[in-house]
């Protein structure tokens, strides 16, 4: 099982892929890492995720192969549902999500950071989804995912050639939106994460949903519309008033939401609790 070590000071929480010695990815983390993610999508004051591997060579390796070799259909499709259920709620978290890449991201590995909102490599990170080279395909949102950020014919690349992606291509081709120094990714997911944290949470929440509607193929005037909407509808709260009148005057704003504690004592950053899976159905 992927165990999540997990801590948050409030508003930041740290979740690190755990499970020596390539954090390799089984039916039952992947069901673990949707709970979790779950169970911080009910903490208010929760405003960021930063997701990153143990140790300096892997983020994850993806699928455990083991599972895979003796050819069940039905273990193939409780894997397929667990990685799509895990990675979806990663991907459609209310929280901001942001996937420090400390090492190979491979197959299962590389769709995690996917689905996040934005990923920080270090250089020596390698990046791919080698999975045809076995007999099998992405099924944690790959196929979808990767195309809306690279353009289809990196993403065939990628797919169809198992073509490994190094740090400094997948800069420049938008796979990543920043490479750090060895060892760096997660103090710069953690400080960003930081950043997310001092500013509006329904602007925030209502802006990630906004973004999403392009890839989820909504009609360019229905999502206009919808922009507009959500910008009048956050008039309706005292953030809105709270935000503008803190620049005015000079002076941090005290956001509502922020105010609100969170379901449980938090541990403090750096000093990481278990957290507690989920029953297993």
């Amino acid at each position: 099982m992927i165990e999540l070590d997990y801590a948050h000071d409030g508003a930041v929480a740290l979740l690190t892929l755990k499970r020596p010695p390539a954090n390799a990815c089984t039916p039952e983390g992947l069901l673990q890492l949707q709970q979790s993610v779950e169970r911080l999508n009910g903490e208010p004051r929760v405003r960021a995720i930063v997701i990153t591997g143990d140790g300096r060579k892997f983020f994850s390796a993806g699928a455990d192969l083991n599972t895979f070799a003796d050819g069940d259909r039905e273990v193939a499709r409780t894997a397929a549902a667990r990685f799509g259920a895990a990675f979806e709620t990663l991907q459609n978290a209310r929280p901001v999500v942001i996937a420090a890449i400390n090492g190979y991201a491979m197959g299962g590995g590389l769709e995690c950071a996917l689905v996040c909102d934005i990923r920080i490599a270090e250089p020596h990170a390698l990046l791919a989804l080698p999975e045809t080279a076995v007999g099998l395909l992405p099924c944690g949102c790959g196929t979808q995912t990767l195309p809306w950020l690279v353009g289809e014919g990196w993403a065939k690349r990628i797919i169809l050639t198992g073509e490994r992606v190094d740090a400094a291509t997948a800069l420049r081709i938008g796979l990543v939106e920043e490479v750090v120094d060895r060892g760096a990714a997660r103090d710069a997911a953690l400080t960003m994460a930081a950043r997310v944290a001092g500013l509006s949470p329904q602007a925030v929440g209502f802006s990630k949903t906004l973004i999403h509607q392009a890839r989820n193929g909504v009609p360019r005037s229905a999502a206009l519309a919808l922009e507009r909407e959500r910008f009048v509808d956050l008039f309706d709260g005292a953030d809105q008033r709270e935000g503008v009148n803190a620049f005015l005057e000079k002076r941090k704003p005290r956001w509502q939401a922020a105010q609100l504690q969170p379901a449980e004592s938090a541990a403090p950053m750096g000093h990481a609790a278990r957290f507690p899976a989920q029953a297993s159905s």
